[in-house]
């Protein structure tokens, strides 16, 4: 049964390894793989208009949050499809547990004792055109003043005001 098992999980293996990872668009971070099979894909034709609820955190400051890395993954995965990045309008709006990825390096470091694995990613986002906002309400709680934030990053009254506000103008909601 062993060696069936074996043969079994080396061919998916091979299948799995055989795909090719890409980071067409966001280069440090969010990789994905390409599926040859895939008939679902996105269309490059159309305008993506897209703001993601980025909440969630992660108990390694030292380590990039899933949730951010899942925002890289999302614009690669529409570079990978072909989509323009003028076809590709995000907005990234950041509260709640993901606040920390917000701070610049200083201030991360004196409250976590390492600088943000989040600020190469945020930097790297701007310059493609994401609008990344922090939700004021989260700083205003946390006494976190916008010059402790990463260069790049605006300040939205709330994330709860910034993500109706785009869902009413057009843009899906893709929630972190």
């Amino acid at each position: 049964m062993k060696k069936h098992f074996a043969l079994i999980f080396g061919f998916f293996s091979a299948f799995v390894f055989a795909q090719e990872a890409v980071n067409p668009a966001i280069k440090s971070l969010g990789t994905v793989s390409t599926v040859p099979d895939a008939t679902v894909v996105p269309d490059p034709t159309l305008e993506y208009k897209i703001v993601v609820d980025v909440m969630s955190g992660g108990e390694d400051h030292s380590e990039v949050f899933f949730s951010m890395n899942n925002v890289a993954r999302m614009i690669n995965l529409h570079a990978m499809a072909g989509v323009p990045k003028e076809k590709l309008d995000v907005v990234v709006a950041i509260h709640n547990a993901a606040i920390w990825a917000s701070l610049n390096d200083e201030a991360h470091q004196k409250r976590f004792g390492v600088a943000n694995p989040h600020t190469g990613l945020i930097k790297e986002l701007v310059d493609y055109g994401v609008k990344v906002v922090v939700c004021g309400q989260s700083l205003v709680k946390r006494e976190i003043p916008k010059e402790m934030l990463i260069p790049g990053i605006e300040v939205a009254a709330s994330a709860l005001t910034t993500i109706t506000t785009y869902q009413l103008k057009g843009y899906a909601l893709l929630r972190f």
